[in-house]
């Protein structure tokens, strides 16, 4: 105890609360949670972790293990109260509680970075959590691993809920892997911080011009199109598939496609 409290006079240690310090050069959200009397959780430890989070959740979320007289409760998780043992919450608890602040298809989206992240499973998060009811893993059931971006997922989750056949990570030979397939048509669902190197500019261009001459449609969509500009751009799509431009149709051209899938991706 003598350590800390020269720690603590000396400025290398902070005093957050009864039992809790931080060095100097702590994180001041977390250590803005800790001092609240819990722990950072919920959305704020979903990014903290470095998982993808849309946008439109801009409070500090903390999860209190015990409440008293005007303490607010902060954010709870299904399963039951957790001890507060950590400044922030683990990924899985803080899934836990953002079930409860997330909306459905953001939440679905999130659990999609953590499984592709972390090479874990839906399955494997059921147990982490416990046991969680029927809504939870019905919206679990919703995820894919697969989805390489949050747009990605956001856009299959919207498409799926439109009734649309959505195959998720095809590959075309001569393209690559594009994040998702309606038919002939292409969907590459750019992130926030799309890469804006030359040469990858140049890759992806090529990568477009193969999937024209082969016969496909690619249709490339910015992070501000999903998630600001959806209804413009569901028009786009629309206006490709009510038209059934996206079917594939005839043989020469069913032929043509055949030969530049992949279809061992596709099992």
């Amino acid at each position: 105890m003598r350590g800390i409290r020269r720690a603590v006079a000396s400025g290398d240690l902070v005093r957050l609360r009864t039992g809790w310090f931080a060095i100097a050069s702590h994180d001041p959200t977390v250590a803005d949670a800790v001092r609240a009397g819990g722990a950072l959780a919920c959305v704020s430890a979903l990014k903290w972790h470095g998982l993808w989070v849309p946008p439109g959740y801009p409070d500090t979320h903390v999860r209190r293990a015990r409440t008293g007289a005007g303490i607010r409760p902060g954010c709870a998780a299904f399963g039951g109260v957790r001890a507060v043992v950590e400044a922030v919450d683990p990924a899985p608890w803080a899934l836990a509680c953002a079930v409860r602040c997330m909306r459905a298809e953001d939440w679905v989206a999130t659990c999609d970075s953590y499984f592709h992240l972390t090479g874990t499973s839906a399955d494997d998060l059921v147990a982490a959590l416990g046991r969680p009811g029927p809504a939870v893993r019905r919206l679990l059931g919703r995820t894919d691993a697969r989805s390489e971006s949050g747009t990605e997922s956001i856009v299959r989750l919207r498409l799926l809920a439109l009734g649309y056949a959505v195959v998720v990570q095809p590959t075309v030979v001569g393209v690559g892997r594009v994040d998702l397939r309606i038919g002939k048509l292409l969907l590459e669902c750019d992130g926030r911080q799309y890469h804006s190197d030359v040469a990858a500019f140049a890759k992806d261009r090529a990568r477009d011009r193969r999937a024209v001459i082969d016969g496909w449609i690619t249709m490339r969509l910015t992070y501000d199109d999903v998630l600001f500009g959806w209804d413009e751009t569901l028009q786009d799509i629309r206006a490709i598939t009510a038209a059934g431009r996206h079917r594939i149709r005839g043989g020469r051209v069913a032929n043509a496609l055949a030969r530049s899938l992949d279809r061992a991706d596709e099992c």
